[in-house]
C-alpha cells in the first residue's frame, strides 16, 4: 500500500487530460478513467477538480522535460519559463513569477534562492522527479496564501513509500542533445525487505554554450554542470510510513548578458557595495566542474545540502483519517564569480515544517487542517550585496473543507498567516500577517462533463528582498530599490471553467480575473547610473490581470489524435499602464500518431505572437513559430521494460526571445536541436 500522494498530488495525478497529449502515454487521452484515489485526503477524481490542473509523469515527462523546470513545464498552456538561460529557469504562471509561484518538493518549500532573482536556479534535478504537479491560481491555500499565480509540486523517489515487490528496481536514465552538446544521465535504485526500503539515486549533467538561431556562434555564458545524489530509509507499514532523506547538489552554470557593476567605476559608489574577503574558508567545498573559465567570465558556483523527514499515516486516532508530517531543512550557498573571482555569496539557511489532519466527516464536511512554519536566514556578502541579512519567520494555520450533494462539490478554504523580518544589520524590522479565503464550486450536470470555478481573496506578505534590496544587481543589470514601508497585496481572483474528461473530444477551458490591490513590482525609474543598468524600484499599485487558457483534444481515429491550445494574459495597472514581462499570446497545433503497437510520434507547432503591450521603458518581443516533433520506442528487454526516444525542437530554426526574461534583448533562446534519450526500468 502506497502513502505517497498528497491532496493536491492526487487531484492532479487524476487531471492528466489537461497536459498535453503524449505521443508515449499508454492510454489515450480522451479514455481517463474515473476514479476515486483512496490515497487522496480529499477522495477527489478528474471530474471533480475545481481548479486548472496538470500533472507530467510517466513517459510523458521522460519525452519532454530539460534540464531546468521552467523550461520543462513550457508546454502547459498558462505556463511559461522566466528565461535566464539553461541553469536557471522558473515557471511563470498566468503572467506571475517570484514569490508569487511556489515550488515544493513533495508539498515542503524548495528553500532555495530561486524567488529572490531570475538568475538563481530552483534546486531540483528533473532527471530525478518522478512527477511535475501544477495547480494554477490561488485556488488552494494549503501552501501559502501568497501563492496566488499556483503551486509547482515537485514528486521525487527519496523517500521510500512502498517496499519493491521483487525487494529492488531502479531507473536508468541517458540522455544528450546536439544544440549544447549535453551528456546527461541518471540512476536510482530502491531496496526493501520486511517493512523497511532504502533509497539510492545520482546524476549528472553538463551541457556546453548552445547554438544561436542564424549565428555561427554560441550563445556566451549558456552552459550548465550538475551533480545530484540522495539517499532515504523509510519504515513502512500497512497504515503508512515514516522515512528520512538527505539529498545534495552542486551546480555551475553561466550568467548570461552578465556586465559587471563595478563599484567605483560605473557610478553606483552610493548604492553601498560592499567589498568581501574572497578567501572563503569554506572555498573549497565547492566541487569542481568541467567548464574552464577565461578572464571576464560570470557564473554561479551552486551547493545545496538538504534533509527531508517525511511521514503518512491512516487513521492515527479518533476523529481522524490521516495525519501528514513534512519537514524539511536545507543549508544553499550560491556564489557569484566574476573574473574567476567571488563578486557576491548569498547563503540560505532555511526550516519548512507543516503537519496536516484529514477529520472524519462532520455534517457532511470532510477536510484537511494543519499548520506550518517556516524560518529562513538569509544573507548576502560582496560587491552586489544588494540585500542586507535578514531572519525570516513565517507561521501559518490552514483548513480546507469540500462537501458534495448530487452533482455538486463544494470547497472552502481558510489560512492566517503571520510574518516577521529581523534584520541583522540594524534598519527597521517588518511584521505582517494576512488572511485569505477561498470558495469553489463544480457542478458535473453529465457525466464527464463539469462547469466549475472558484473565488477566492488571497494576501500576500512582502519579502525581505522587496523590502530592503538597495543596490546593483549585475544578473538582471538593474540597480534595485526597496521600500520597507510596503503593505501586504491583497488579490480578489474569480475564475470559471469547463471540462470534459472522456469521449472522443475532450476539453479543459477556463477564463480568470485576478485583482490585486497594493500589488508589488519593480517599477522602472527610468534613470540609468550607466553601464547598461536601470534603476528599479520595488513599489505598489493596483492592478489585475485576466486572461483564457485551454486545450481541446480530438480523437480522429484509433491512431490518431489532434489538440488545439493556447493561452493569453494581460496584465494592467488600474492607473494606466501594463506591467512588465507578461508572456504574448500562444495558440498551437499537435498531432499525436500510434504508428505501431511500440512506436508513437508527435508534431506540434506552436506561434507565440508580439507582445507589445509593454510596461514604461520595456521594449516588444516579435512573434515566432516553434516547430518540434519525435518519436518514442516502448519495449522489453528480459524482464525490464525500456524507452527509446527521439525529440527535435525549434525545427525551423527561427530567432526567438522570451518576453518573460529579464535579458530578452540580448539572448536569443536555443536554434534547432535533437534530443536522443534512453530509460530502462527494472
Amino acid at each position: 500500500m502506497t502513502y505517497c500522494k498528497t491532496p493536491l498530488a492526487v487531484a492532479l495525478t487524476m487531471a492528466t487530460f489537461s497536459a498535453p497529449s503524449s505521443l508515449l502515454a499508454q492510454e489515450k487521452v480522451q479514455a481517463l478513467p474515473s476514479m476515486t484515489v483512496s490515497a487522496s485526503a480529499l477522495a477527489q477524481s478528474a471530474e471533480d477538480m475545481i481548479q486548472p490542473s496538470a500533472v507530467l509523469q510517466g513517459d510523458g515527462w521522460v519525452g519532454q522535460r530539460e534540464t531546468a523546470l521552467g523550461d520543462s513545464l513550457e508546454s502547459l498552456p498558462g505556463v511559461r519559463a522566466s528565461g535566464f538561460g539553461p541553469g536557471a529557469s522558473r515557471p511563470v504562471i498566468r503572467g506571475l513569477d517570484g514569490a508569487r509561484v511556489r515550488v515544493l518538493s513533495d508539498g515542503a518549500d524548495v528553500l532555495d534562492a530561486s524567488a529572490i532573482s531570475p538568475d538563481h536556479a530552483i534546486t531540483a534535478d528533473t532527471a530525478l522527479l518522478e512527477r511535475v504537479e501544477v495547480l494554477k491560481g490561488p485556488s488552494t491555500l494549503l501552501y501559502g496564501g501568497g501563492a496566488i499565480g499556483g503551486v509547482v509540486n515537485l514528486i521525487d523517489r527519496r523517500v521510500p513509500t512502498y517496499v519493491p515487490e521483487n525487494g529492488y528496481e531502479g531507473e536508468l536514465d541517458l540522455r544528450g542533445n546536439s544544440v549544447a552538446d549535453e551528456r546527461a544521465g541518471a540512476l536510482g535504485v530502491t531496496l526493501g525487505s520486511g517493512q523497511f526500503a532504502a533509497r539510492f539515486e545520482g546524476s549528472r549533467s553538463a551541457a556546453d554554450p548552445y547554438r544561436i538561431p542564424g549565428h555561427p556562434s554560441r550563445q556566451a555564458g549558456a552552459y550548465n554542470d550538475t551533480d545530484s545524489a540522495g539517499m532515504g530509509l523509510s519504515w513502512i507499514t500497512e497504515r503508512g510510513y515514516l522515512g528520512l532523506a538527505y539529498s545534495q547538489q552542486d551546480r555551475e552554470y553561466g550568467l548570461l548578458a552578465h556586465e559587471h557593476a563595478d563599484c567605483h567605476t560605473h557610478g553606483v559608489a552610493d548604492w553601498h557595495c560592499v567589498e568581501e574577503d574572497h578567501d572563503h574558508d569554506d572555498a573549497d567545498d565547492h566541487d569542481d566542474h568541467e567548464h574552464e573559465h577565461a578572464e571576464g567570465d560570470a557564473y554561479i558556483d551552486m551547493r545545496q545540502r538538504r534533509w527531508d523527514l517525511r511521514a503518512d499515516y491512516s487513521d492515527p486516532f479518533s476523529g481522524f483519517e490521516r495525519i501528514r508530517l513534512r519537514v524539511a531543512d536545507t543549508d544553499y550557498e550560491h556564489r557569484e564569480m566574476e573574473d574567476v573571482e567571488v563578486g557576491t555569496r548569498f547563503t540560505n539557511r532555511g526550516t519548512d515544517a507543516r503537519v496536516e489532519l484529514t477529520h472524519n466527516p462532520i455534517a457532511g464536511w470532510r477536510g484537511v487542517v494543519g499548520s506550518q512554519l517556516t524560518r529562513r536566514d538569509f544573507a548576502a556578502v560582496g560587491e552586489e550585496a544588494y540585500v542586507p541579512p535578514s531572519l525570516t519567520h513565517n507561521r501559518a494555520l490552514f483548513l480546507l473543507e469540500s462537501y458534495e450533494t448530487g452533482n455538486w462539490r463544494y470547497e472552502v478554504g481558510l489560512r492566517q498567516e503571520w510574518q516577521d523580518i529581523e534584520l541583522k544589520q540594524g534598519g527597521d524590522d517588518a511584521d505582517h500577517r494576512g488572511s485569505s479565503v477561498s470558495f469553489g464550486a463544480s457542478w458535473q450536470w453529465q457525466p464527464n462533463l463539469a462547469l466549475y470555478g472558484s473565488l477566492s481573496r488571497s494576501q500576500r506578505l512582502p519579502v525581505a528582498e522587496e523590502l530592503y534590496a538597495n543596490g546593483p544587481h549585475a544578473a538582471t543589470r538593474t540597480i534595485e530599490l526597496g521600500d520597507p514601508d510596503l503593505d501586504e497585496e491583497t488579490s480578489l481572483n474569480l475564475e470559471l471553467g469547463l471540462r470534459r474528461t472522456a469521449g472522443p473530444v475532450t476539453f479543459d477551458l477556463s477564463v480568470y480575473r485576478n485583482q490585486v490591490d497594493d500589488f508589488i513590482y519593480a517599477a522602472d525609474t527610468g534613470h540609468s547610473p550607466g553601464a547598461g543598468y536601470r534603476e528599479v524600484a520595488y513599489t505598489q499599485a493596483d492592478a489585475v490581470l485576466h486572461g483564457m487558457e485551454g486545450r481541446v483534444a480530438w480523437q480522429a481515429t484509433a491512431n490518431t489524435g489532434l489538440s488545439l491550445f493556447g493561452d493569453h494574459v494581460r496584465g494592467k495597472l488600474e492607473s494606466g499602464g501594463d506591467l512588465p514581462r507578461i508572456p504574448a499570446d500562444r495558440i498551437g497545433v499537435r498531432v499525436d500518431q500510434r504508428l505501431s503497437q511500440a512506436l508513437r510520434g508527435f508534431v506540434e507547432t506552436s506561434r507565440i505572437l508580439r507582445q507589445d503591450d509593454t510596461a514604461e521603458y520595456e521594449t516588444a518581443t516579435d512573434s515566432y513559430t516553434l516547430l518540434s516533433a519525435g518519436l518514442g520506442w516502448r519495449g522489453l528487454l528480459g524482464e525490464s521494460d525500456y524507452l527509446l526516444y527521439l525529440r527535435g525542437n525549434n525545427l525551423l530554426n527561427e530567432e526567438a526571445r522570451q518576453h518573460t526574461s529579464f535579458i530578452k534583448d540580448e539572448v536569443l533562446l536555443p536554434g534547432r536541436n535533437l534530443t536522443v534519450g534512453a530509460r530502462f526500468s527494472f
